[in-house]
């Protein structure tokens, strides 16, 4: 039985494949398979992966259906305990999987796994060393832009990016797949509270590591529909795993923290796409999505909200 299932969502990112998958032909572990899952992509994606890299399973879609759909699909037809994901727009070391593997082991309560992400373009510059969130409602990639040589400590962190961690296949089944109506963006911030409020662990581990182009499918850091889906999948992050007393205990944070991004925006010439994204975000909130609170998980709330007060000082601080 192969030990780990890495998962590929791809979306016209036939200009990446090559360097991802040419990367895993050369990992220093090699009981594992690969699953590509194909979101209606029209530049020859499937057709490339088929007669270059044979070995790799591939699941096509018609249309694009969303980075949470495809992962989804890919996670429910891996046949490992772990299963790792993988952006097309990434490159791994050779001893990636099996640092990524050693990691999740050490860490019984471990949900997730994120690797030690580089900006491809500039080696000596940090693109990811854990996703983290705070109580003004701003979610954030910590280490992003920072030298090298920081944040080289194995520890626990809030959430873990999807662009590379490892996931304990056994717990999705028991607190959800990614949520399907994030399409895309904050989904893997979503997946990782769910699992914070079940007493599940998020963990980085800085010898995973590999290099990251950045925006491989979205094609620029800000642009109309990545600042739309985001606002719009912020609240319905906030109001699906916060309590109400959670929320309004927040709530003088929130409003400052989405009145700063409006200002942001707007000056950016984004600040109609981002008023959208919030509106959307309240029409798609409703209670049968919401996590149920249970008073079982209150100790894990109680973490969970210290943390949100002390990342927004650790945000603020850069």
């Amino acid at each position: 039985m192969q030990e780990i299932s890495v998962i590929i969502p791809n979306y016209n990112g036939m200009a990446y494949l090559d360097g991802v998958l040419s990367g895993l032909e050369c990992q220093t572990v090699k009981n594992f398979e690969v699953i590509l899952v194909d979101n209606g992509s029209g530049d020859g994606s499937c057709a490339f992966v088929a007669a270059s890299y044979p070995w790799v399973r591939l699941i096509e879609f018609p249309e694009n259906f969303g980075f949470c759909k495809a992962v989804n699909e890919g996670i429910k037809a891996s046949r490992a305990p772990y299963v790792l994901l993988l952006n097309n727009d990434i490159e791994v070391t050779r001893d990636f999987i099996e640092q990524m593997l050693q990691g999740i082991r050490r860490h019984p309560k471990a949900f997730s796994g994120a690797a030690r992400m580089i900006q491809f373009h500039d080696r000596d510059r940090l693109d990811d060393a854990g996703n983290y969130y705070c109580a003004l409602g701003w979610a954030f990639a910590r280490g992003k832009g920072k030298n090298i040589h920081t944040y080289e400590k194995e520890e626990k962190i809030f959430a873990s990016c999807a662009g590379a961690a490892i996931y304990r296949k056994d717990i999705f089944e028991k607190i959800g797949y990614f949520d399907e109506e994030h399409f895309a963006y904050l989904e893997d911030l979503d997946v990782g509270y769910r699992a914070r409020i079940n007493g599940y662990e998020n963990w980085y581990f800085p010898l995973a590591k590999v290099y990251h182009v950045g925006s491989g499918t979205s094609g620029s850091r800000y642009n109309q529909f990545k600042i739309r889906y985001s606002s719009r999948n912020n609240v319905y992050l906030i109001y699906k795993n916060m309590p109400l007393l959670q929320i309004v205990l927040n709530l003088p944070f929130l409003v400052i923290g989405f009145g700063i991004k409006i200002l942001f925006f707007g000056l950016k010439g984004f600040g109609r796409e981002y008023l959208a994204g919030i509106k959307n975000g309240f029409q798609i909130s409703r209670r049968d999505r919401k996590v149920a609170f249970r008073v079982k998980n209150l100790p894990h709330y109680l973490e969970i909200q210290m943390e949100l007060w002390i990342n927004m000082f650790r945000r603020l601080r850069g």
